[in-house]
């Protein structure tokens, strides 16, 4: 049943995206029929219609008709709109700001395996928003995003682990994470990345990969990385330099 579900959804956003090319006509029959699936109590059309009034598809944007309809569908227990409700309610969108309401929705969703309320629950117990701080909860929560491929969730639990915040201290875990992040293009973790083969912590250091990492951070408008690529370079052949550059074009072209 769930997975009917899932494949229903994602079959109504594909239609709601490819109907912005659909005359006017036809997508106010697309709507009006999503409407009358919502008003029945279809959790899923509740979902979508909510998200069409937040981003304005063939509607106005209406963010209090969006924090309805999320509504609707997140009483029902859908995990897509209980993490939406939760943005909404931290960011003080269509409703007053509340971090606690933040959090209520998105533990809901989160428990329900949703990979971006459990990073952003991660971060209201890591900040102490909503709750009151907890990196032993925030690492619990980054963890299970991380392990879902959620390259912030991978980059923040890899600072944590680097800090020893949360958890013991670990430099290779904190590799490890780091590494997921930054192979995910994540500027911030290929700065960290950089550093840490710079600087041979947890690992043995080395100049060809720190300048590779740097200069793909520095390439997003890293200035720090920039810096500190250069000052490797210093210490580098030009044969190594050159493996560098080349290794990091490499990066690019695959990403």
């Amino acid at each position: 049943m769930m997975k009917r579900k899932s494949i229903y959804a994602a079959v109504l956003w594909l239609v709601l995206v490819l109907s912005t090319a659909l005359p006017a006509e036809d997508f106010a029959s697309l709507f009006k029929e999503i409407h009358a699936r919502a008003v029945a109590g279809d959790a899923v059309a509740q979902q979508e219609l909510g998200r069409m009034y937040f981003n304005g598809i063939g509607v106005p944007q209406n963010y209090r008709e969006a924090v309805l309809w999320y509504t609707k569908a997140a009483e029902q227990g859908h995990a897509g709109a209980q993490f939406y409700l939760g943005m909404m309610s931290f960011k003080g969108e269509g409703i007053p700001k509340n971090d606690q309401e933040a959090v209520k929705w998105y533990t809901k969703a989160a428990e329900q395996g949703h990979a971006e309320a459990r990073f952003y629950l991660g971060m209201m117990f890591f900040k102490g928003e909503g709750v009151p701080k907890n990196d032993q909860e925030a690492v619990k929560w980054y963890t299970k995003a991380a392990e879902q491929g959620l390259s912030g969730a991978q980059f923040n639990l890899g600072v944590m682990y680097f800090n020893g915040e949360g958890v013991a201290k670990d430099d290779g875990e904190a590799f490890k994470w780091l590494s997921r992040a930054a192979e995910q293009g994540l500027a911030g973790a290929q700065y960290a990345l950089g550093q840490m083969y710079a600087k041979g912590y947890g690992i043995p250091k080395d100049n060809v990969q720190a300048y590779k990492w740097l200069d793909l951070a520095a390439g997003q408008g890293s200035a720090k990385a920039g810096e500190l690529r250069d000052a490797a370079a210093k210490e580098m052949t030009a044969d190594q330099v050159a493996e560098a550059r080349r290794l990091s074009r490499e990066f690019r072209v695959r990403n």
